[in-house]
């Protein structure tokens, strides 16, 4: 590699590893950019002058005199409009084939925007999904986990998102994906015409699980340009989130740092916040959401990954096979947007809080008949006919694969009602009753 004036360059190793190598070095700065023995590394502690550097690669067949070059800078990302449409690896370089970005270069990792810049959240993105749309709306400037066993479609639902939501970029940042699922979400942006709004930056299995660390960061500051210079509405996802952790927790455990919870490195809360802390609504217009698949081991929602996300984040969106349809639906138990009540009925319909609210609790009450019938205890009238309610709410409204408008979903949750249930059953404000209920013709 050809080195320029202004590079620091060593070639005494004092300790290596099988993720990071120790060296004696000063002037160096906190996560700069290094290459040893030809591969891409990272400062990642500074005691003194003792310097760790992160091998991304790994250390294998490195020798403790191998030439070590320190770059003088950051990870950087090279910004512009060019980034549109097009795939990434972890460290910003191109996978599609395309040409090399030409831009300004902006350092990844930076702060989150300081609170006084803020705008409190406003604006209603809406996904297409009844789930999220009608139980749990999304608002700009969110961060909001999906929460999902690994055997469920969360990728699939992530593509719907990208595809449906109300926003001028989306940015995917895939963490730990197969193959697979790499070439679906290529598949599905390309053939759906929606590249041109869509950036993504990959790492897959193949790659080095620690390349994972770079990913949010890489995919935030694509976020901050677009929303910040361009005063655009940015949704970022990013899949998944516990094999982020998994990476933290592999370097952590090299570098003979004592584990915390469930193996994970003590340092997990700020690092997941330093990524969720990145959504913000700038009071110009321009905002970043983020949407971040954690997968689950068993359904363990107290392990500490989820766990330190439900402190950092606002909400949660659940999962789950509903075994009466056979389908996967946004669960509106476990499901939550703290936020939704700041555009349900003011960005959307008025009738929209009584029909989610009643809806719920026609499905809670379902869910009641069902562990009567369960117990052999015989059901009420009300009970038969609101199991079967619970079964078409799901199936028409729940089902990941519902894609209406939110007024649908609206027509749809009035329609039920009276399919189901006399007026006064169902416990809404009559003034909406007598405008939205179906007339009988």
């Amino acid at each position: 590699m050809e080195t320029k004036a202004f590079q620091k360059i060593y070639t005494k190793i004092t300790q290596i590893t099988k993720a990071t190598c120790s060296l004696k070095a000063t002037g160096i700065g906190y996560e700069e950019m290094a290459i040893v023995n030809g591969r891409l590394a990272q400062v990642v502690k500074i005691i003194g002058d003792d310097v760790t550097l992160q091998i991304f690669s790994g250390t294998e067949g490195i020798p403790t005199n191998a030439e070590v070059v320190f770059l003088g800078r950051p990870p950087v990302l090279k910004v512009g409009d060019e980034l549109s449409g097009r795939f990434f690896n972890a460290y910003g370089d191109p996978i599609d084939g395309g040409p090399s970005i030409e831009g300004e270069e902006r350092q990844i990792g930076g702060p989150s925007v300081n609170p006084v810049r803020r705008k409190q959240p406003s604006e209603f993105i809406p996904t297409g999904i009844a789930g999220i749309d009608l139980n749990n709306a999304l608002v700009t400037g969110q961060k909001i986990p999906f929460f999902a066993d690994p055997d469920q479609p969360f990728n699939q639902v992530m593509s719907m998102v990208a595809l449906r939501a109300d926003a001028d970029k989306i940015i995917l940042g895939g963490m730990g994906l197969t193959n697979d699922d790499y070439l679906y979400y290529k598949n599905v942006f390309d053939n759906a015409g929606a590249l041109d709004r869509i950036i993504s930056f990959v790492n897959t299995t193949e790659d080095p699980p620690v390349e994972r660390i770079l990913v949010p960061d890489m995919a935030l500051t694509a976020a901050e340009y677009f929303a910040v210079d361009k005063k655009q509405k940015v949704l970022v996802l990013l899949t998944d989130m516990t094999l982020y952790a998994d990476a933290l927790s592999i370097v952590s455990n090299r570098m003979d740092q004592i584990p915390s919870k469930d193996s994970m490195p003590g340092s997990l809360y700020s690092d997941l916040a330093k990524i969720y802390e990145k959504a913000v609504h700038f009071p110009d217009g321009g905002s970043i959401t983020i949407i971040a698949v954690t997968t689950l081991s068993g359904g363990d929602i107290t392990h500490a990954i989820p766990d330190n996300t439900g402190y950092i984040t606002e909400g949660q969106l659940f999962l789950r096979k509903d075994t009466d349809i056979g389908k996967v639906v946004v669960d509106p138990f476990r499901s939550l947007s703290r936020l939704k009540q700041l555009v349900i009925g003011k960005k959307t319909r008025a009738d929209h809080p009584q029909v989610m609210n009643a809806a719920i609790r026609l499905y809670a009450d379902a869910a009641n008949a069902k562990t009567k019938q369960e117990n052999g205890f015989d059901l009420t009238d009300y009970d038969e006919r609101a199991l079967k309610f619970a079964k078409d709410y799901s199936d028409k409204l729940l089902a990941i694969d519902v894609n209406v408008e939110v007024d649908q979903m609206l027509s749809t949750s009035w329609n039920l009602f009276s399919e189901h249930f006399e007026p006064a059953e169902v416990g809404i404000k009559q003034e909406f009753v007598d405008q939205f209920w179906p007339k009988e013709s």
